[in-house]
């Protein structure tokens, strides 16, 4: 298996709800390696797993859209505990969208799995694998 990462980051602030996160009730920001990694079985016909710049750009802008941000006042996440696993989650699903959109270009199409990971500092970290 061939694969490929790319790596961004990710600055926001949010809260949880429940007695197992202890003092990370109250509202705190958190910033994240963001990694995303492509496999494959082969490489392409040119002899590449995805197009990395292609692929920085996508991870850019779905990272781009949740940075910088109070997640706790997103709809989208209302109710919901925006755990490190969680949002390694929500990365991948919105990546694996993109390249079922055709934004990775058309050697994208031979990609069988993605996995993302979230490094919450240098001795944790959660990651999200999928299919495509």
């Amino acid at each position: 298996m061939f694969s490929v990462t790319v790596r961004d980051h990710l600055m926001i602030a949010h809260s949880f709800s429940g007695e197992v996160f202890g003092p990370a009730q109250r509202l705190h920001g958190a910033t994240y390696l963001v990694d995303a990694t492509f496999q494959r079985p082969e490489l392409d016909d040119d002899n590449i797993v995805i197009d990395m710049g292609l692929a920085g750009r996508e991870v850019r802008g779905i990272v781009a859209a949740l940075s910088y941000r109070n997640l706790d006042e997103d709809p989208g996440f209302a109710g919901t505990n925006t755990t490190t696993e969680f949002l390694a989650k929500v990365i991948a699903d919105r990546l694996a969208a993109r390249i079922h959109d055709g934004a990775l270009g058309p050697g994208a199409q031979g990609l069988t799995g993605l996995t993302v990971r979230l490094h919450e500092s240098h001795i944790a970290w959660a990651d999200y694998h999928r299919t495509l």
